[in-house]
């Protein structure tokens, strides 16, 4: 039935009262846009991102896990792959980070010396809630960061964008991430770059996997076919024992 403004004369509203709380439409529905609160300039903010349930987040760490990558030495493709990043977004610091249950660690980096750092302090740890890219154009007009010892003291980061490293299971298991000292944004072109870029660190992580569970199934070919000739020699031996034959 459609509901005329005639057919709503008669119902007595609050003042403050919406037409669809006067016509007892339930609340929290999924089509409903929560009211967000103002900032005191007026702008409205944002609402924190909320931490996935423990077991998606165990899912994803497991995931992360798989690749062995972690605590691993530099290697040189994933340094070319950030300091490409760096050098098309025109930023001084670029990481290759990947986040575990604890700590944001550092595969890569251009511009930081750091290795890792406690996860409650990381920007990516934001960044791999996304799907797309994840940028903040000035930390000190963000309430989640403006206190963040990263941006009051060294490396006095300013503006951040991050491309979450999502593989094929849907886990997104870290970023590739550049780090300014002033706020600004990307362009168009930098920002799709960017994308290319994380695509790229993605595949050379899957085959990086990949070459391990080869290597890995061949070492166990191999073990196993020693201790067929192992077997094979034992029964020899006890031939010649138990029947004087020669083989």
């Amino acid at each position: 039935m459609t509901l005329k403004r005639e057919n709503l004369q008669g119902i007595q509203m609050a003042p403050d009262e919406a037409p669809d709380e006067a016509l007892g439409r339930p609340d929290g529905l999924e089509y409903d846009s929560p009211r967000k609160p103002a900032r005191p300039d007026g702008r409205i903010s944002e609402p924190e991102m909320s931490a996935p349930p423990p077991s998606v987040e165990s899912a994803r760490v497991a995931a992360l896990d798989r690749y062995a990558i972690l605590d691993t030495e530099p290697e040189q493709t994933f340094d070319d792959l950030v300091a490409l990043a760096a050098y098309v977004c025109k930023a001084p610091i670029a990481m290759l980070s990947l986040v575990d249950d604890h700590r944001q660690w550092f595969k890569s980096k251009v511009g930081v010396e750091i290795r890792e750092m406690p996860r409650a302090r990381s920007f990516c740890g934001y960044a791999i809630q996304q799907q797309d890219l994840f940028i903040v154009p000035d930390t000190r007009n963000d309430a989640r960061f403006r206190e963040n010892p990263m941006v009051l003291d060294e490396p006095h980061i300013r503006f951040y964008a991050g491309a979450p490293l999502i593989n094929e299971e849907g886990f997104a298991l870290g970023t590739l991430c550049i780090v300014d000292r002033q706020p600004r944004e990307l362009d168009e072109a930098q920002k799709e770059a960017l994308k290319s870029l994380r695509r790229l660190a993605l595949g050379q992580m899957e085959l990086r996997q990949n070459l391990k569970l080869l290597k890995d199934a061949l070492n166990d070919r191999t073990r196993e076919e020693h201790a067929r000739e192992l077997e094979l020699k034992r029964l020899e031996e006890k031939l010649v024992r138990v029947l004087g034959l020669k083989l």
